[in-house]
């Protein structure tokens, strides 16, 4: 383990670290913090950063170090279950599409390149302004929103991967269509799957972020970065520790996530590696 932390790259070191640091925090803050994130204590409105409030308070009180960590669980739990939807959803369609191709290829593509002829926000925007403001919606519209990307990864790297001789063998050994696609062949896509995840899972965590400032995400007074961030703004000149703080753990979470994908794309990516 020592050996493989000494191997690992600079970026990605940063990263792991980062983001682990971010989530422990995050759940540990969350549990040990004497605040409730969402009970008002009017009598501390606007109280600066202290020894008893560390990021200050907001316009009802609360705690904003509380709101922060507790924030970041909700959108790191969103963000992720968005990503495993879009996966799933799109690594099922992709490989079906890319192996058996015919009319379900025609018709999923169809559909495909229909959902991502809108641009990805206001596609999601759409899809919120139907289901109203909920976490399962966002986490449905997020996925939704995502799920071509992942499709279209997918259906070429099993198209390019069907003819290989391994395939050939499998299917020589008697094995089922479905057994040397699922078997075979997807393993072989682990990779690509994992490089785009991760780029997916930071503009899922960005998209969150920017519905709940829009008022389309986490309802009230649940917290979250994007809520926080809309009602810090009619008071940020004089309490700008309301917007500066959940700022930072977006930004922070973000930098992590980032150094994270560019690892991973360095490590597996051919070109990457020969430059």
């Amino acid at each position: 383990m020592i050996k493989n932390i000494k191997n690992m790259q600079p970026n990605a070191l940063i990263g792991y670290s980062l983001l682990s640091m971010i989530i422990i925090v995050s759940l540990v803050g969350a549990i040990i913090s004497p605040y409730d994130p969402v009970e008002a204590d009017f009598l501390n409105r606007f109280a600066s950063p202290s020894a008893g409030h560390w990021f200050g308070t907001d316009e009802y009180g609360r705690d904003v170090l509380t709101r922060i960590l507790n924030g970041t669980f909700t959108s790191l739990r969103v963000s992720t279950a968005a990503v495993i939807l879009s996966v799933i959803v799109g690594v099922v369609l992709g490989a079906c599409t890319g192996y058996f191709g015919g009319w379900l290829d025609r018709i999923a593509m169809v559909v495909v390149d229909s959902i991502m002829a809108f641009p990805g926000l206001l596609l999601v925007l759409g899809i919120m302004s139907a289901l109203g403001p909920s976490e399962l919606g966002i986490i449905i519209a997020l996925g939704i929103a995502y799920t071509p990307s992942i499709t279209r990864i997918v259906r070429g790297t099993v198209f390019s991967l069907r003819e290989k001789d391994f395939v050939e063998a499998s299917k020589l050994c008697g094995n089922s269509d479905w057994v040397t696609l699922f078997r075979h062949i997807l393993p072989n896509c682990i990779t690509p799957i994992v490089v785009i995840s991760t780029s997916i899972f930071t503009s899922a965590l960005l998209s969150e972020t920017a519905l709940s400032f829009l008022g389309l995400g986490i309802p009230p007074p649940e917290p979250s970065w994007g809520s926080m961030l809309a009602d810090s703004r009619n008071y940020l000149g004089l309490n700008p520790w309301m917007g500066i703080f959940p700022g930072l753990a977006i930004t922070f979470t973000l930098l992590s996530i980032n150094l994270i994908g560019d690892a991973l794309r360095d490590k597996w990516d051919p070109y990457m590696r020969n430059l």
